[in-house]
Parts: C-alpha cells; sequence; structure tokens
C-alpha cells in the first residue's frame, strides 16, 4: 500500500490534512501503474470515452418480488403484506415502500427476469459477469478492472476503476478482484481497515516538492517492488503518474464537503455501522459515485445495506427499502439534472432473488431461478419492465435475462464490442469480455 502524508498541521495539496490520505491502490498501484496505462493507451490509439458507470451491489440478495414484482393475485404465504404502487409511467407498478423511485419511473428499466444466478453468497458475479467455476490462471477479472485495461483512465489525476464498498464480514462479498489482470487494474480504495500503509520511503509533504527526492523515493520503491516481481518498472510517464499523486482532482471528488447540503439532504444521511455481515447503508456513497464519475473516474463500485432476510423479511425491508429508495431516486435524479444520463449508467441488484414462499420465520431463503435488476442512464431506452415471472414469482415467464447480456449492454455503452475485444490471462490466453451474449435489445434498441 502505498500512502503520502501531510503535515499534522496543513494538508496536502490544497488542504487536505494527514488523516485525509489517499491510499494507492491496496495496493492497485494507481499511481505507480498508471505509467504503463497511460504509455498503453498512447500506444493503441485508445479513445478516451467519457462514459462511466456506477455499480450498486445489494448483498445478500434482494426479496424481488417485495421490491419490483409484487404479486397481488398470489396466495398469502406468497404474496405477503406489501402493496404495489403506480409509477409515472402507466402499467408499471412496483412497492409501496419505494415512493421516490415510482416518480421518476421513466428514468429506469426494471428487470424482473434475471435467470441465470447461483446459490452463493457473494459479489462475484454482480461485478464480473462470470461463474467461478473454470476460471483461468489468476481469476476472472471485475468489470472495472477489464474497463482499466482496455480503456485505462479518463485523466492522468483520476483512476479508471474506484471501489467505495468496504472490506465485509462475510468475505465472499468480497470475491470480485482485478484477477488474471494483476494489481495495476484492481480498483482504487480511498477508505480502508489497514493503517500500517506505506510511506514513501519517508518522503512527506516538505520533501515531495523536492523533486529529486520524489524521484529517489519512486526508484526505491520501483526496486523493492521489482524483486517480488509485481511491476517491471516505471518509464518516462512518471510526470502523469505524479500529477496523479499530487493533483487535488480526486481529492476534491471525495470531500463531501464541498457537497451542496441540500442536495445531501436529497440522498439521505446513512448509519456508518455494518448491516449483519455485509455493508452499511451509506447513501453518502451514492453522492461520491456521482462525483467521482464527475471528476472523469470510469467505474465506480458501491455496497449498499444487507439483504439476506431470512427472517423478519418485511421488518427488515421497511427499514432497508427506504433508505435504498432514497438514495437510488436521489442518484438519478441527480445525474438527469445535471445531463449525465446519457453518459453515465446505474446498475443496482443482488446475488440472487428471494424464495416466493415465507418462511415460518416470516422471511424468504435463497432463491437463484429469479432475481431482479435497476437500470438507469447510459443513454438507454427507459420507463420499461424487461421480462416476466410467474403468478408465484418463482420463474421466468418472459424474456429470461442472463448477467452477461446486462455486462454486453455496459461495454456496448462504451462502443466496446465485447464479443470482439480480449483481455489476456497470465499464460497469454486470450478471452472475449462475455461469454457469447448480446447487448439488450430493449435497451439500445
Amino acid at each position: 500500500m502505498l500512502t503520502i502524508y501531510g503535515r499534522s498541521n496543513g494538508g496536502f495539496c490544497d488542504g487536505v490534512s494527514r488523516r485525509n490520505f489517499l491510499k494507492i491502490g491496496a495496493l492497485g498501484l494507481g499511481g505507480l501503474a498508471l505509467p504503463q496505462l497511460l504509455a498503453a493507451e498512447a500506444a493503441q490509439g485508445i479513445r478516451r470515452s467519457q462514459k462511466s458507470v456506477i455499480m450498486v451491489y445489494l448483498p445478500g440478495g434482494p426479496p424481488h418480488q417485495d421490491m419490483y414484482d409484487i404479486k397481488t393475485d398470489a396466495p398469502s404465504e406468497i404474496r405477503g403484506e406489501f402493496r404495489p404502487i403506480d409509477t409515472n409511467v402507466a402499467g408499471i407498478q412496483i412497492c409501496e415502500h419505494l415512493p421516490r423511485l415510482a416518480k421518476i419511473a421513466d428514468k429506469y428499466a426494471i428487470i424482473r427476469s434475471m435467470a441465470d444466478a447461483v446459490e452463493e453468497h457473494s459479489d462475484f458475479l454482480c461485478l464480473t459477469g462470470k461463474y467461478k467455476r473454470n476460471q483461468p490462471p489468476g481469476g476472472w477479472p471485475e468489470f472495472g478492472s477489464v474497463v482499466s485495461k482496455v480503456l485505462g483512465p479518463t485523466h492522468p489525476a483520476t483512476p479508471a476503476f474506484v471501489g467505495l464498498e468496504p472490506k465485509m464480514q462475510h468475505n465472499p462479498y468480497n470475491s470480485a478482484s482485478a484477477g488474471f489482470l494483476g494489481i495495476s487494474h484492481r480498483s482504487f480504495r480511498p477508505e480502508g481497515e489497514a493503517k500500517e500503509d506505506m510511506v514513501l520511503n519517508g518522503v512527506t509533504l516538505d520533501r515531495l516538492a523536492d523533486r529529486k527526492a520524489l524521484l529517489a523515493g519512486f526508484d526505491k520503491f520501483r526496486r523493492n517492488v521489482d524483486a517480488s516481481g509485481v511491476m517491471n518498472g516505471v518509464d518516462t510517464f512518471n510526470e502523469q503518474a505524479f500529477g496523479m499523486l499530487t493533483s487535488n482532482r480526486l481529492v476534491e471528488a471525495l470531500d463531501l464537503a464541498r457537497e451542496d447540503k441540500k442536495v445531501l439532504e436529497r440522498y439521505g444521511k446513512g448509519d456508518p455501522r455494518p448491516r449483519g455481515d455485509a455493508a452499511p447503508r451509506m447513501p453518502e456513497q451514492f453522492v461520491l459515485a456521482r462525483r467521482l464519475v464527475e471528476a472523469g473516474v470510469r467505474v465506480v463500485t458501491v455496497a449498499f445495506g444487507f439483504w439476506d432476510y431470512h427472517s423478519n423479511n418485511f421488518k427488515t425491508a421497511k427499514e432497508d427499502m427506504p433508505l435504498f429508495d432514497q438514495a437510488m431516486a436521489a442518484l438519478i435524479e441527480d445525474l438527469y439534472q445535471r445531463g449525465m444520463d446519457k453518459d453515465v449508467s446505474v446498475i443496482a441488484w443482488g446475488e440472487f432473488g428471494r424464495s416466493p414462499t415465507i418462511n415460518k420465520d416470516g422471511g424468504r431463503d435463497h432463491w437463484p431461478r429469479v432475481s431482479c435488476g435497476l437500470l438507469s442512464g447510459g443513454g438507454m431506452k427507459m420507463g420499461q419492465v424487461i421480462g416476466a415471472t410467474d403468478r408465484l414469482g418463482g420463474e421466468p415467464a418472459e424474456r429470461p435475462v442472463a448477467f452477461g447480456e446486462v455486462f454486453a449492454t455496459l461495454y456496448h455503452n462504451w462502443g466496446i464490442d465485447p464479443n470482439r475485444t480480449t483481455v489476456t490471462d497470465q499464460t497469454g490466453r486470450p478471452h472475449y469480455l462475455v461469454d457469447g451474449h448480446l447487448p439488450m435489445r430493449e435497451l439500445i434498441g
């Protein structure tokens, strides 16, 4: 981990305090890997699209039939106690506890028939679009890592991929990684529990102003890293990497004190304590995600709450849904009001759905046969429902949707053909970005 500390009584680059250190990598090597990314981009002539994706992972598996697909005609032991309400799109109804989202249904699309989940509490499928079985050496990379590899950063001062989700107590919720693409394409994480971060060989802010000391620190760090085989070296693009390390562009994006208080109020205030063994309910992360894509980050991932409702399904949902409703609706409206809806795609989903039958503890159990997702922006066709489930909400009845189709659509929005573009694993073998899935015609025409 690489950390550059500022003065204890002052700041680092425009007032950032010692406590507000930025971690380049985990290692992620965001700053130090950036020269390689920039060099590759320059050599290949990759076009720097400004499009971005915000991925909201709902760990635990949200109850699809209690959110977007309420079955009013099902028996009471399946239907449950929630009622549907009309949205601002004729014919589309969602849960009564999602009133803010109901008012802006013309700005998102609901997928009611995600059909290829697996029964495993893990972020892997939601963040990679792949299955854990039969992985190539190094493992499948997550979406943000692929985008980092294929497109690189939009600006020298911002990483391509930022992960806002915390390390969750249930380790499989943290399964997705850069895989075979390596640490140079891991998500940049501005927060973390590790405090024994590596100071850049003693280079404080005072010495950072000394170019020779900085380069000497980089050289020593590079030699140490090279000895472990992690990095092959830092080349003439060091100047741009230095620009990322010292620029206030990313720091300002992460500083919510710069955000309009009225905007923060619209998103809501969360609880920083973890929910169950998963993530806290922090609407502030949705604001940060918007600020980061404004700053040029291509992919931002967020984890929100804990949706594994094996007991007290309805009581817990009434606690969680209003917070999600407020944060998600505020994010979507914010993107539209700022004219960012054509460029920024938002996807919110969990690893699977919940069982149609309510169990003896008033909960719903794991149900991978069908689940749901909500998509917004990206210039896609909004104000629609894609797919349908049967009367009991247990099986896809119309238009089963694969996770890979959603990923193919997101890549398509960048102008990337996921069935022609490849990334190479550790053995030199190329892999297509998706497993033969096409972009969803309902969303892109």
